[in-house]
């Protein structure tokens, strides 16, 4: 049996969003192939804007928590409490 480790949990669960934007992006040509109603059409959008947004705050929360500050190379450059408070900074900006 294999274990996943967390960056390849972490990759696997970014995949699976993006293949769900992908869907729904589909989702979105086959109302302009089918000539849906523009009001579906917005509805559709407006998810995909929604999961875009989730995506990006997903990628920007990873990126400060194991690329910006890494306690290693830079010891007290930011610690987790101040990390915590910049991370719920960027959702207060970017739902998720």
């Amino acid at each position: 049996m294999s274990r996943m480790s967390h960056a390849d949990r972490e990759k696997e669960k970014m995949l699976a969003r993006v293949r769900r934007i992908r869907g729904q992006v589909e989702a979105i040509e086959r109302a302009f192939e089918a000539e849906a109603e523009s009001e579906k059409i917005m509805h559709l959008i407006a998810g995909v804007r929604g999961s875009v947004s989730g995506l990006m705050g997903e990628v920007v929360e990873h990126h400060i928590r194991y690329h910006l500050v890494d306690a290693q190379k830079f010891p007290g450059a930011l610690d987790a409490d101040a990390q915590e408070a910049l991370v719920e900074i960027i959702h207060t900006y970017v739902k998720k």
